[in-house]
């Protein structure tokens, strides 16, 4: 993977961030995750920056990394919109290697990232590096359940059509050549990273689950 590849989608993902469906799983992941009240919160793969707008009136610091510079800059542009530039930090960065120090951050996220990685437990890894102890991490990935046709059958159900239902069949199609996850299967990696209180949490269906752990 490299960061090129996701420059000319800028349009596509940010337009994917503020859809009703991953609009909702955003606000969801954010209760879930905790507190970000004078806390410092990392978004791996952050994408345009929409998820940690979300928490700009009230943690100290919000941090997005991702590969491609074009996303970069389209996160700093939204911040800079909704003036809150003075409370993003934004850079490239791979996920398997962060750019931080050791716990470094109080709450770190993930959210349609680490099951793109050729080894997600690499990123996941990095994840749990850079959070403090008794930090909390949440991520959003792809079920076993995830694929197009069932994708498919949830947007028919929900009323979801457009390019909302676009996104989303898109995001099934690359979940079924990349990873897909179970819950026990995620329990077990973050409990041996010495993650605890390994929470899930069904969304669209069950075709995607929220885990929430503490370090």
């Amino acid at each position: 993977m490299n960061g090129e590849e996701f420059d000319q989608l800028v349009s596509f993902f940010d337009g994917m961030a503020r859809t009703s469906w991953l609009g909702s799983i955003h606000d969801t992941l954010k209760e879930l995750s905790g507190t970000w009240k004078e806390k410092r919160v990392l978004d791996v793969g952050c994408g345009t920056g929409r998820l940690l707008l979300r928490g700009a009136d009230e943690a100290e610091k919000l941090t997005g990394v991702d590969l491609s510079t074009e996303m970069v800059k389209a996160a700093r542009q939204n911040f800079f919109l909704h003036n809150r530039s003075e409370k993003g930090e934004f850079l490239v960065g791979d996920a398997c290697k962060l750019p931080f120090s050791d716990e470094t951050f109080d709450v770190s996220l993930s959210t349609c990232v680490m099951f793109l990685l050729p080894e997600p437990r690499e990123g996941v890894s990095e994840m749990v590096r850079v959070t403090k102890k008794d930090g909390s991490l949440a991520m959003l990935n792809p079920s076993l359940h995830m694929k197009q046709s069932e994708a498919f059958q949830y947007c028919r159900e929900n009323g979801i059509s457009g390019f909302e239902q676009e996104a989303m069949l898109k995001w099934a199609n690359v979940s079924t050549r990349r990873h897909r996850y179970s819950s026990e299967e995620l329990t077990a990696l973050l409990n041996e990273l010495g993650l605890s209180f390994v929470r899930h949490h069904e969304v669209l269906g069950g075709l995607a689950l929220i885990t929430v752990a503490k370090k």
